[in-house]
């Protein structure tokens, strides 16, 4: 399936998801925190679609916006996605799990969480995976302050 096939299968679901213009690797999109479990059980679930590996989450800080970034690949068809979901809470960062779809993302999560803040809905375990439990702040987040370590912005 081409990129140009899988976006229009994926306008028809009408989720409110936009699509980057600018040129890219792999076909981006960008999907609203509400339909994000939705629209993640589809790509893996929809046989045309059979994204069944999720192959990298990460957490992002864009500076106004909190969000996870999701690397899909089709193992099947040889075709790959990524998807995007953000929010502008930064004192309550939530999204869905999406680990009840791939396993992998349990850890991935984790980390998320650890390194970022950003909470999972439904997630089994969410925990530190890194820091110690009392560790004070998200390092990875832009208004991290690390004045010990001396980190400058």
């Amino acid at each position: 399936m081409s990129n140009q096939e899988i976006q229009e299968n994926l306008t028809e679901l009408n989720l409110g998801i936009v699509f980057s213009e600018e040129p890219a690797q792999y076909l981006t999109l960008t999907v609203p925190k509400e339909n994000l479990h939705f629209l993640m059980s589809k790509l893996k679930l929809v046989r045309e679609l059979s994204f069944d590996y999720l192959f990298c989450l990460t957490g992002v800080d864009w500076g106004l916006e909190l969000g996870v970034v999701y690397h899909l690949e089709s193992t099947t068809h040889r075709h790959n996605l990524v998807v995007k979901v953000m929010t502008s809470d930064r004192e309550n960062p939530v999204f869905d799990s999406v680990q009840d779809i791939w396993q992998t993302a349990n850890f991935h999560e984790m980390e998320v969480f650890d390194f970022f803040g950003i909470k999972f809905n439904n997630h089994p375990n969410l925990k530190r995976l890194f820091l110690p439990k009392d560790w004070t702040g998200y390092p990875l987040r832009k208004d991290y302050d690390d004045p010990i370590n001396m980190i400058i912005k």
